[in-house]
């Protein structure tokens, strides 16, 4: 019987593949030979962690939440004025970086695939919810005197002008560069403090 230690060293390796054929080749191009290749292991191996390339799919639209997550919780942890977390959160979300530009790819291709697919729209609906949680919480922080109703309609307004940029970018990245996601987020941050 294989040790925990090895069946979570093998699961990470798993998970940085199937992240990077996500990254390269997008949803279609997600195989269980494409992460073993990846990888450098057998499909066989890929089908023990992941039995069906849905159960692969699932994983890697948790994987995406999983890392962005963990970036807003790191920048929460980090603290500051509640301002400047609010803006390095929407920040770390929006397309400033090549490994964010590889997330907002893969963000485009699940909400596209969630369209069609009741469990994946689930997941996807789930993990926004929980980023609109996040940024009502730190809209609140700031604005410690709005009731929540208000708290709630200014972050998914943040959340959609981000989303939105990343969607844009996925698609036409001269257009969108990151100086355009940056003065957005500032001006809209801006106009909260009127």
């Amino acid at each position: 019987m294989p040790r925990q230690r090895d069946v979570d060293a093998q699961r990470e390796l798993l998970s940085g593949a199937v992240w990077q054929v996500l990254a390269v080749d997008g949803l279609p191009g997600l195989t269980v030979r494409a992460v073993a290749e990846r990888a450098g292991c057998t499909t066989g191996l890929v089908m023990h962690a992941f039995p069906t390339k849905r159960a692969l799919l699932l994983h890697a639209r948790d994987l995406l939440h999983q890392r962005t997550a963990e970036r807003a919780d790191a920048t929460e942890a980090a603290g500051g004025p509640p301002a400047a977390v609010l803006r390095d959160v929407l920040c770390h979300a929006a397309t400033l970086t090549e490994e964010a530009a590889d997330e907002a790819r893969v963000w485009v291709g699940f909400l596209a695939a969630a369209l069609a697919d009741p469990e994946l729209a689930d997941r996807h609906r789930s993990h926004n919810r929980s980023f609109v949680i996040r940024v009502t919480r730190l809209v609140g922080a700031c604005h410690p005197r709005w009731a929540h109703p208000r708290r709630e309609r200014t972050a998914k307004r943040l959340i959609a002008l981000v989303e939105g940029l990343n969607a844009l970018t996925a698609a036409d990245p001269a257009t969108y560069p990151p100086a355009v996601h940056r003065d957005a987020i500032a001006a809209a941050l801006r106009e909260l403090e009127n």
